[in-house]
């Protein structure tokens, strides 16, 4: 028994590691998400706040980051307890994966501003504000597919009044998510999901 065990073991880690980083820094699909087809990478339970949304804070927004990292740099800030940072989500450039680091009931810490936090559903995505070519075609459609199901589950209508980047949180001294970000194109998008 032990040694079947220990051969299950190696051959779970030998397949993993035919993955790159990337691949292997989230899990599979659950019932634990959200959003449907996403793949659960929980952040530290240090870098959010438990809650009871919508019922104790209502949600009338979602915040678009861009991340200024890679999507397994991201997730790997959002598990490091001491980072203090969490968003709900993160999308992946290449193939548009969605990872969900915080359940949709609790706060995550992205906005930079505690109110609009406790109202807000975060979305990071994975690149640079400075670098267009990370804003691929799959990571538009598949982040907007994402957004419209938030606007569905908490009745947002989905125009720009309700899905604001980053920068245009009230204190925010960030400038994501850049104007690289081509707004008309993602929320024709979100419309069209």
């Amino acid at each position: 028994m032990q040694r079947r065990r220990i051969l299950q073991s190696a051959a779970v880690t030998a397949t993993a590691a035919l993955f790159p980083a990337s691949a292997r820094a989230v899990a599979a699909p659950t019932a634990d998400t959200d959003h449907p087809g996403a793949r659960w990478a929980p952040a530290s339970t240090s870098n959010y706040t438990v809650a009871s949304r919508p019922s104790e804070y209502p949600v009338d927004r979602v915040i678009i980051h861009v991340a200024q990292q890679t999507f397994t740099e991201t997730i790997g800030i959002f598990r490091n307890p001491g980072s203090e940072v969490s968003a709900h989500y993160v999308v992946r450039s290449g193939d548009g994966l969605v990872a969900q680091c915080v359940r949709e009931r609790d706060v995550a810490w992205h906005a930079g501003n505690w109110d609009y936090n406790t109202r807000s559903i975060g979305i990071e995505h994975e690149g640079w504000v400075d670098q267009p070519s990370y804003f691929t075609h799959t990571m538009y459609e598949r982040s907007a597919r994402l957004t419209a199901g938030i606007c569905d589950r908490y009745g947002l209508p989905k125009d720009r009044a309700h899905i604001i980047g980053h920068h245009e949180v009230p204190g925010s001294d960030h400038t994501d998510p850049g104007a690289h970000w081509d707004w008309v194109r993602y929320i024709r998008l979100v419309n069209l999901a």
